[in-house]
Formats: C-alpha cells, structure tokens, sequence
C-alpha cells in the first residue's frame, strides 16, 4: 500500500502539448527546467547558422529544426519565416500537431514564489487554459474560477459560464521586458514584485504580449500566432511578439475568446543590450503611435468564423491602411497571407472548423 502513494502523478495534457523553444545557443537551461518540462514533447527552432550543432540535454523527447529544414519543409513559402530573430518560433507552432503549445525563451529559468517555492509554470499556464475567460465584464476579484474566489455582487449570471481561453499570458521577475529608451534610463532596474493573481484581459482592451513565457490553445488560435517578419532583412526586430499580441486579441475578441494575463512567473536572467534593442526597436516606436489606433478600430465581418479567415481579412486591411506609413507593411501583410497558406498546407482544416465563435456580448 505504501508504493502506491508515491506513484507520480501523470503531467497534464502530456500528450497534447509541444513546448517551443528558439535558440542560438546549447540549451543548459533545461537542466533546471526538468523537473517540469522533461515528460513534454519539444519543438526546437534553431536560429541562425544552420550548421551549428545545438546540444540539448539528455532525457528530453526533441525535434529540431533549422533554417534548412524550414526552407525543405516550406519551399518559396519559408519567406514568411523570420530570419536571425526569435519571430522564427513561429515555424514550432505550424508543425506541431498538438492542441497546446507552451514557448519559452532560453535565458528564462525557474522563479520562486514569495514562500521559496519554484513556480511550476507550465502547471500553471495549463490551469489557466483549461479554465473559461471572462473578457465581457470585469470581475474585481479577478480570476472567478480560481480556488477560494467567485463572481462578485452585481455580475451578470448570464455571462458567468465564460468562454475558452485561448491565450495565457505569463510575467517575469528580474529582468523585466522593457523597451530600449526604457532599459537606458533604468539600466539597474529588477522586477521583485511578485503578484498572485491572473485576470483576463477585457474586450476591445489591447496589450502588449510577450512571447517569452506565453501558452495557447493552439486549435483555438494558432494560425494567429504569426510572429510577423523580423530581424535579418527588415526594417525592425523585438515588436514579433506584439504583433501577434494585437492580431490575435483583435481575433479573439471577434470569435469571443479570452486572454489570460498575471500568473505563472519565470525568472528572466540576462537583459540584452539596450544598444542593440534601441537599433531594432527604434522604427516600432515611431510606428506602435499609428498600430495601435489601427488596432483598437479593427474590426471583423462577421463572415469571418474562422481565424484563418480573420487573420486574412485583418491582412487586407493592414495592407490598405498601413502600407502609407511604410512600405514594410505591404510586405507583411503579403508575408501575413503566406503564413496562412503555409499553415494550411501543413494542417489542413477540419470540417469541424468553421464556427469556434459564440457570438458573445
């Protein structure tokens, strides 16, 4: 009877989830990830040099795939994939065949809660897209379906089912993600404050995501997760994450699906160089005053019921109403299209497909 209780407990969703991993680098940093991590299936994106050997470390069940296997795998289609930039994480997400995908970046190791405890952040991303969203109406307890919380007083009953939570949201202590005019003028700052909470992020309310720490129901919003066209050959690099961030919240609130921000941490190690941030970023700045007014006016015929159908359509108009700010985004909304045809030829549709919108609020 005694042997029994010490049997390990299977690790949610082992089988339906790939974690994402870009790197230019060895991958040590899973030595104190395997606790965690080791049971899961992993995607590695290498970046850069193709003929580079990454080692990754024993034990964990990988596949790896470099420039030369998304140009094998995508023929004239792997220009859509970013190129000396971690955007090209993206390709782990096309490839996969699970339901969930959890990415992480490889200077980000394990944080500890308030009490000392390390934070098992993949568990918690998992809690968080397993439970519903609740985008319409703010609970100011936060998260209602968490242990020990509830609706408050004056909550619409209607609206307390929720919806699918599509995307979950994780922080950072340390180093925090900072802009490079940021970075310079707090060049010692740390992030110690912690937050024990998760809320979803509200309808028609824009944020600023970061692809560091992030988890997502692949079925419910993958072909949104295009990390756009970044680094080697373009005009601008680290706005990848954010621009996913606002094509898919502009989506999810289109098809009535949630986003989930606040808990887990992880523990973000090394700042890159402000220097270097402010080279790349420095366009974004100037551009993020014209994307964001696009964003927060974007809005979806209700023909869309798809989100490759939305993604196209949200393509449409970045090409109408963003190509004056700057050719690039011809571009990118050519590279937008090219990302959906891709990800079609790599999955192609189901007939259960068409309609994942409630058609909430």
């Amino acid at each position: 009877m005694a042997e029994s209780s010490s049997v390990i407990p299977t690790p949610l969703l082992k089988d339906e989830l790939d974690i994402v991993i870009p790197t230019i680098r060895n991958l040590e940093f899973l030595e104190m990830w395997r606790p965690y991590l080791s049971p899961y299936h992993l995607i590695i994106v290498q970046d850069g040099d193709p003929t580079k050997k990454i080692h990754v470390p024993e034990g964990y069940d990988y596949e790896l795939y470099n420039r030369d296997d998304i140009n094998r795998i995508l023929g004239p289609k792997a220009s859509c994939i970013s190129f000396k930039d971690s955007a090209c994480r993206c390709f782990g997400y096309m490839v996969s065949k699970k339901k969930y995908i959890f990415t992480i970046d490889d200077d980000c190791f394990v944080a500890k809660d308030p009490s000392g405890k390390d934070i098992n952040a993949l568990e918690q991303h998992i809690k968080n897209l397993l439970c519903p969203a609740t985008p319409f109406f703010f609970n100011t307890l936060y998260d209602p379906y968490r242990e020990g919380a509830d609706f408050v007083r004056g909550y619409p009953f209607s609206l307390r089912e929720g919806v699918p939570t599509a995307v979950s949201h994780g922080l950072w202590l340390n180093i925090p993600d900072y802009d490079a005019p940021t970075q310079l003028v707090k060049p010692r700052e740390r992030n110690s404050r912690y937050v024990d909470a998760v809320l979803t992020i509200p309808k028609g309310t824009l944020f600023p995501m970061c692809g560091m720490n992030l988890a997502f129901d692949r079925d419910l919003i993958g072909p949104a997760m295009y990390f756009g066209l970044m680094g080697d050959g373009q005009p601008i690099g680290r706005y990848d994450d954010m621009w996913a961030g606002w094509c898919t919240k502009v989506i999810c609130d289109h098809l009535g699906l949630g986003i989930k921000t606040g808990l887990p941490y992880i523990w973000h190690s090394k700042a890159s160089n402000p220097f270097v941030n402010l080279k790349k970023e420095y366009k974004g700045i100037y551009w993020q005053e014209e994307l964001i007014p696009f964003f927060q006016s974007a809005t979806l015929p209700k023909e869309c019921t798809t989100v490759q159908a939305c993604y196209k359509e949200l393509s449409k108009q970045v090409n109408a109403k963003l190509s004056n700010v700057d050719p690039y985004f011809t571009k990118l909304a050519d590279a937008m299209v090219t990302w959906i045809d891709a990800w079609d030829e790599l999955n192609p549709p189901s007939k259960g497909a068409a309609g994942i919108a409630n058609g909430s609020a």
